[in-house]
């Protein structure tokens, strides 16, 4: 199964909702399972707002980029500028090949998952189990 958030492939992560009794057609699916404590907490944060406003009531906010995140789509502005400059930038995007577009596409989030990789390697440079304190659900910070 699929990360609900982000689509990466699940590691044990999940959300149960326990608002109805299983089997009830109002029960959420089962599929809301997560790759990380990470994605896992970001749906908790919009699912809780949901949850207290009414899905029909009022927008949820949106989970503001770490500065990690915003680094790594910073990087990626040089190879997106390669890869359009190969296209040539007269090309308005709209009439970009189906080739075209998927090498800026693959530009782009080939440097953001290195850039993302890289700096997760140096959080947990500490230790194999230096995050396994976020994963515990039963620790409290």
């Amino acid at each position: 199964m699929k990360c609900w958030v982000c689509n990466r492939p699940a590691r044990g992560f999940g959300h149960m909702d326990t608002r109805f009794r299983p089997g009830d057609p109002r029960s959420a699916p089962l599929d809301w399972v997560f790759c990380s404590r990470r994605c896992q907490a970001a749906f908790h944060a919009l699912y809780g707002s949901w949850k207290d406003k009414g899905p029909l009531l009022e927008e949820t906010f949106m989970v503001d980029p770490t500065a990690m995140e915003t680094a790594a789509m910073k990087a990626c502005l040089r190879p997106f500028g390669e890869a359009a400059g190969e296209i040539g930038f007269d090309k308005p995007l709209g009439h970009y090949s189906e080739a075209e577009a998927l090498a800026v596409v693959n530009a782009i989030v080939t440097t953001y998952l290195e850039v993302m990789s890289q700096a997760q390697a140096r959080v947990n440079a500490s230790g194999p189990f230096a995050d396994l304190a976020e994963d515990l659900p039963w620790e409290t910070k």
